[in-house]
């Protein structure tokens, strides 16, 4: 082989190579916007926890009030005459 035939090899396996690469950042690229910003991502995962913690602690608020409620309408109605 002669050196132009050697550049020429050697520039079409680095051409490759950085197709490959580039083609390796934008897959991973789209997988790491898919992850973070997707129907199903990260960030809307971490959002449904604090809702779902902020609704259980509602339901926990709500329970607490209505036993206070029971509690004082049965006290009510034993004062009623009969």
């Amino acid at each position: 082989m002669n050196s132009n035939e050697r550049t020429t090899k050697r520039s079409k396996t680095s051409l490759k190579s950085k197709l490959i690469i580039i083609l390796s950042i934008l897959l991973l690229s789209l997988y790491v916007n898919i992850i973070l910003f997707g129907k199903n991502s990260f960030i809307i995962l971490t959002k449904l926890q604090k809702e779902r913690k902020s609704l259980t602690q509602k339901a926990i608020d709500l329970k607490n009030s209505n036993q206070k409620l029971q509690k004082e309408f049965f006290e009510l109605k034993n004062l009623e005459p009969k």
